[in-house]
């Protein structure tokens, strides 16, 4: 699933003084969360604007791919939460372990049991793409536990920021309850302030004793992990060009897909409210029933006809 790393600030607004810790005014450009910034926009334009990514903006987003990449999303999480488990007193990783805020692997189930059901863990499978993320998680737990803050911070900063806007799209498009299931993965109930607990995570993260070299391999590594995150969406988008059309469970786009999303009026006004959609939309709908356009074509010859008469 789709995870912008430093999109539009999600979450509520609440006890922003949890995260006092947070301000950090003296941010330099060697600092590890700058660096990570800079070394990976290339990376995240590039997710961005995989195909699979740039339909489920725009709302087109079959609920068979959904539930796949929920999928997908449950067997990273778990490699990587498991690793994070495994390190969370290593000195290069601990300052990051924030379980009760973070770890996604209950939500994921959750959202898993509502789409598949109580047997859900008999009814998935880990894809390869998906396999080779979840394999070099766990090569990087295991003997590079240093690297481990590239994973964390590519996937959980991303879920914190774009993966708020990706959660509104797929609850509108796939008609999913508004008591939030199917889409419990993005709701992070003990983090007050999304913002505020971003900062505290970069100030954490630029506080790790690290030389410049292991900096760099770090950056290297989220680049990696944009790579893999890439390679399971183009798998998706494969399996999607697959399924026949009646699996397309989403509405008509809510975002043209040109520009900035968190700037579309019809997104910011519209999106979250229940009740009709954009009549444009629905009469295009409409307009591509075969009957309809069958008659319509009838009406186009008629109108033909009689102006040319009119004009002889």
């Amino acid at each position: 699933m789709p995870s912008a790393m430093e999109g539009p600030e999600g979450g509520e607004d609440g006890d922003v003084s949890r995260y006092e810790e947070a301000e950090d005014n003296n941010v330099s450009p060697t600092d590890l969360s700058e660096l990570l910034k800079e070394g990976t926009k290339e990376s995240h334009d590039r997710a961005e604007n995989t195909q699979f990514v740039k339909d489920f903006l725009k709302g087109r987003i079959r609920k068979e791919l959904f539930k796949l990449a929920t999928v997908a999303l449950h067997f990273t999480y778990s490699a990587l939460e498991e690793e994070m488990d495994r390190n969370k007193d290593n000195p290069v990783f601990a300052p990051l372990y924030f379980p009760t805020e973070l770890h996604r692997r209950e939500a994921l189930a959750k959202d898993l049991k509502y789409f598949y059901g109580e047997d859900w863990k008999e009814k998935i499978q880990c894809s390869e793409a998906t396999q080779q993320y979840v394999d070099r998680i766990h090569h990087v737990g295991q003997h590079e536990p240093e690297l481990l803050v590239a994973h964390a911070y590519t996937r959980y900063m991303g879920d914190l920021s774009g993966g708020q806007v990706l959660k509104k799209v797929a609850q509108r498009a796939l008609k999913l309850p508004s008591t939030g299931e199917g889409i419990q993965f993005y709701v992070f109930e003990n983090v007050s302030n999304a913002q505020q607990f971003k900062q505290l995570y970069r100030a954490r993260m630029n506080a790790l004793d690290l030389d410049k070299n292991t900096k760099e391999r770090i950056v290297e590594e989220a680049n990696k992990a944009f790579r893999f995150n890439m390679q399971v969406f183009d798998e998706l988008d494969k399996i999607g060009r697959s399924l026949p059309e009646a699996a397309q469970d989403g509405g008509f786009p809510v975002h043209d897909g040109k520009g900035d999303i968190r700037k579309c009026p019809y997104y910011a006004d519209k999106l979250g409210a229940a009740g009709p959609g954009c009549p444009f939309h629905a009469a295009v709908g409409l307009a591509r029933q075969p009957l309809v356009q069958l008659v319509l074509a009838a009406c186009v010859a008629v109108a033909a006809g009689a102006a040319a008469w009119y004009i002889l």
